[in-house]
């Protein structure tokens, strides 16, 4: 089988898949290890069986529902390809807000920062990516996120600048002082989990979603014990839902100064920042 008969024959697979063809070369020239011209150039060009297999294995799993990104194992965030698996959230570009805004904030500074529930590494190592004076120390709950972000730090680099170790927020308390804390928490209300879009309520982990009641029991134990771990003037940044700026922002007031919330490109409330109260 040449190129253009698997392109084809993949295409008619995902034929009901929003933006099929898109996918389809995707998950074709990730597969073949091509580059998108590599791609065009070569149409006739003939495919391993072993190819095929893997090309056929992952259009079926895309059109049973599975992400596109577990299909394949990467994302990219920030401009950067992260490793990705179905231990962890995928990276969304929403989320880019929460690392532009603390990116933003330090301007050309060093900082220690602390990433509170790290999951892939993504937002951590993003700033840590983009300024060089940055150290990190990621936390996570899950084992299986915490061997992947310590991959995306080796494959980034930035091992003598990144560390990540296990913790469970809601039930221990961290060490160590730091100039910013930053979080992407689990914060959707657990009754609505079950009426998310098939691919994240079937495949991505509710560890990494579920924000207890009224997705806030991440915040509560985060604003409570980040004062003791901020430095003075030290920064806490959130990533939100949409309708949570509020109510985020009324349970920062006691501790914390200057708080802000800041829209994302759709023009919906994504971050929540605040200066800790001397």
């Amino acid at each position: 089988m040449v190129i253009r008969e698997l392109l084809n024959e993949t295409a008619k697979k995902l034929n009901g898949i929003d933006n099929y063809m898109f996918e389809t070369h995707l998950i074709v020239r990730t597969i073949l290890k091509m580059s998108p011209m590599d791609l065009v150039l070569s149409h006739k060009k003939e495919v391993e069986n072993s190819l095929v297999k893997a090309v056929r294995s992952a259009a079926e799993r895309r059109i049973n529902g599975e992400p596109l990104q577990y299909i394949l194992g990467t994302q990219e965030f920030m401009g950067i390809e992260f490793k990705v698996a179905e231990n962890v959230l995928i990276p969304r570009a929403d989320t880019e807000t929460l690392v532009e805004t603390v990116l933003s904030y330090l301007g050309k500074k060093g900082a220690c920062i602390l990433d509170i529930g790290s999951g892939s590494g993504c937002v951590g190592l993003s700033i840590a990516y983009h300024n060089e004076r940055v150290y990190l120390r990621g936390v996570d709950i899950s084992d299986a996120a915490l061997t992947l972000s310590k991959e995306n730090a080796q494959g980034l680099g930035l091992t003598e600048r990144a560390a990540f170790s296990k913790a469970d927020i809601l039930t221990e308390n961290l060490s160590g002082k730091y100039d910013i804390i930053v979080s992407n928490p689990p914060y959707i209300r657990s009754d609505v989990i079950p009426t998310l879009m098939q691919e994240v309520q079937c495949f991505e982990p509710h560890l990494a979603l579920d924000g207890g009641e009224d997705g806030l029991i991440f915040y509560r134990t985060i604003i409570a014990k980040a004062p003791k771990l901020l430095n003075e003037k030290g920064l806490l940044a959130f990533e939100i839902g949409f309708d949570q700026g509020e109510d985020v922002s009324a349970l920062m007031r006691e501790a914390f100064d200057d708080i802000k919330v800041i829209k994302d490109l759709a023009g919906n409330d994504r971050v929540v920042t605040g200066i800790v109260k001397c």
